[in-house]
């Protein structure tokens, strides 16, 4: 089944619940329908790497329909679509034009005061870290772009909160084919994935493990790593935030193959972190995180290793205008990544200036779409409008 398959499927669970509560929602009138959306615009202009000057737009237009019952019991649906148009030069007397529209979100809920299921295209994404994150397995959230744009993935997922702020995540994934991340392989078509992650209060913070499973896809990998059509693939992650006078965390992740692929057999990620806010001027946070990642034959053996450090700094100039920064630094190739962003907010839309200087071969990890467009020097102009 693909995935324009379940999204035909999720509609007709729809309109057959539909069918079978109306005459209830008649008669208790709690039914909400609500159109929302995000309409932005940019130019961008970059002086070493492809493409050399840009213009854009995206509108994600949404809507969400819910039914609510008796005892905080809801059904509701969500869907939306992400329809992007660019212009680009490279050099100025070349010009391509690009556009899209795809699914954005497609799904349906069921929640009450403690559970919650959700079946459809959905983000999902946890941890700790907010820069350089061993726990993003299915988003693709860059920290340095403004909309927080991500994927989603198809599949079900169930949460249930216990009444001491525990929680249990149960997730299973079918149809997800394209590398997220910190995949290495692709998922194999027409295998289910399958995890889940509990998290637990701890003293001043919160604990949390989970484990994903899926199968993977290794013909793609490079004439030099063994093909397979399925290798049973097993992530073990570990995180946990406590609020201090400093805000400190860590997270964690093991992937381990089950098929001998040389040194992308397993990989162990792990980052440690901290922010904390000074009171100079309005306050300034700092925000600064470690990531450790390390690709080999055998678990633990650390001897490919990769260390980054991240560095974001964020400045409320006033009521209306924001300015921040994130540094990333490679200390295995001496390379930094630099990026500022200065946005100002009006009545119903906000501006955002950002300028980058960083190398023209990228190599930060687990970036998502917006990593090589910061790759080299350059500056970007958007305007971003909610309604």
């Amino acid at each position: 089944m693909n995935r324009f398959s379940c999204a035909l499927l999720l509609l007709i669970m729809w309109s057959k619940f539909n069918t079978t509560v109306a005459q209830d929602t008649l008669n208790s009138r709690r039914d909400t329908l609500v159109f929302f959306g995000q309409l932005s615009s940019w130019g961008q202009s970059n002086f070493n790497h492809s493409p050399h000057a840009q213009l854009g737009g995206r509108y994600i237009p949404s809507i969400n329909y819910s039914i609510k019952f008796q005892n905080n019991k809801q059904i509701d649906f969500e869907g939306a679509a992400n329809i992007v148009g660019s212009i680009a030069s490279l050099p100025f007397d070349t010009i391509n034009t690009d556009g899209s529209i795809n699914p954005y979100r497609l799904w349906v809920r069921y929640s009450s005061r403690q559970f919650e299921l959700r079946f459809g295209l959905q983000k999902i994404n946890f941890g700790s870290a907010s820069m350089l994150r061993p726990l993003m397995w299915f988003d693709q959230i860059d920290p340095r772009d403004p909309l927080k744009l991500t994927n989603g993935v198809w599949g079900m997922l169930g949460r249930y909160y216990f009444l001491n702020n525990a929680n249990l995540w149960l997730w299973g994934l079918y149809g997800n084919n394209n590398a997220r991340p910190w995949d290495i392989g692709k998922t194999s078509r027409n295998v289910p994935e399958f995890g889940g992650r509990y998290q637990h209060p701890v003293s001043k913070g919160e604990m949390a493990l989970s484990y994903h499973f899926r199968e993977v896809d290794s013909r793609n990998l490079g004439n030099a790593i063994p093909s397979f059509t399925k290798i049973s693939e097993n992530r073990i992650g570990i995180d946990g935030r406590f609020d201090t006078k400093a805000g400190l965390w860590f997270e964690g992740t093991w992937i381990n193959k089950g098929k001998n692929i040389g040194s992308l057999t397993n990989q162990e990620i792990f980052n440690v972190g901290t922010d904390y806010t000074f009171g100079i001027g309005n306050g300034i946070n700092v925000v600064f995180e470690q990531l450790f990642f390390s690709s080999d034959e055998s678990p633990f053996a650390f001897k490919n290793n990769i260390l980054f450090s991240g560095l974001s700094l964020n400045y409320p100039m006033g009521i209306v205008d924001n300015i921040s920064t994130i540094v990333y630094y490679d200390w295995k190739n001496r390379d930094v990544y630099n990026f500022v962003n200065w946005n100002h907010r009006f009545q119903h839309l906000t501006f955002y200036l950002m300028a980058y200087w960083n190398p023209d071969k990228y190599s930060l990890p687990q970036q998502g779409n917006t990593g090589s467009a910061f790759a080299g020097p350059g500056f970007q102009i958007m305007f971003v409008f909610n309604h």
